[in-house]
């Protein structure tokens, strides 16, 4: 009787994988909410602008992926009008190109006028899975803790309704696609608001790189020696803003 039993069990099991519906290509929308004024620290200038500035800054990314293949890159504002010209241009301007089968990724990424194009490996996180779940946008998802830059904490959540192993930004490696994360460090978050699942009529395409090609190796020291004139090097006020720029460039 046991015996029959794990066997109806395993054919419902087989029957169930077979009927499931997997996602190997489409548009996910995230929204990106970061709280810039505690971004910004403690400093005299920061406590002045802080009046004149709104509390968050909210973006819309477009997540593309097809063919092991993706593209994330800059929509729209919530309110642009709220968001001053410097706090605007680095989203605007940045673009993620990744390709899976190849472990690559490509950044293209603007500093304050400054442009960096990144080309480098996928980088590799150590997650830790939880028993926690949620609902994104329709998808169960299931909760990761990651660490990136050696002492960055991410906490995403994840759906293996969709295969790609990836997510915003550069944050991958989970089994499936990421929907929703936060980085408390960096103040932001990202959440996926709506999902497109139908067919892509032309493949992903890697934007064309600059002349100037960085690695993750070298970038800090790049920024470091770009940025040393705009602060006070001995004031953790000012190391710590120069911190959060280094850490939003690389990831």
């Amino acid at each position: 009787m046991k015996q029959l039993l794990c066997i109806f069990f395993s054919i419902g099991v087989f029957i169930s994988n077979s009927n499931a519906q997997f996602i190997d290509e489409g548009v996910i929308e995230f929204e990106v909410k970061t709280n810039i004024k505690k971004t910004m620290g403690s400093s005299p200038w920061a406590e002045m602008m802080k009046d004149k500035l709104p509390t968050f800054k909210t973006s819309y990314y477009n997540f593309t992926f097809k063919n092991d293949k993706s593209l994330y890159e800059f929509n729209h504002w919530e309110n642009k009008d709220l968001i001053p010209d410097m706090y605007r241009k680095s989203d605007e301007k940045s673009v993620w190109f990744s390709d899976f089968s190849k472990q690559n990724i490509n950044m293209q990424k603007d500093v304050f006028g400054t442009s960096f194009n990144i080309k480098d490996s996928i980088i590799k996180i150590e997650w830790k899975l939880s028993n926690e779940n949620r609902i994104i946008a329709g998808y169960n998802c299931r909760k990761a803790v990651g660490k990136i830059l050696d002492s960055v904490y991410v906490f995403a959540f994840y759906t293996d309704e969709i295969t790609l192993p990836g997510g915003p930004c550069t944050i991958n490696g989970l089994p499936g696609m990421i929907l929703g994360m936060t980085i408390p460090r960096l103040y932001t978050s990202w959440i996926a608001t709506n999902i497109n699942t139908n067919k892509l009529s032309a493949e992903i395409i890697e934007p064309t790189s600059s002349k100037n090609i960085f690695k993750r190796s070298n970038i800090a020291a790049t920024i470091d020696e770009k940025t040393k004139d705009w602060s006070d090097g001995d004031d953790p006020d000012s190391r710590k803003w120069i911190e959060q720029l280094i850490w939003n460039v690389m990831l």
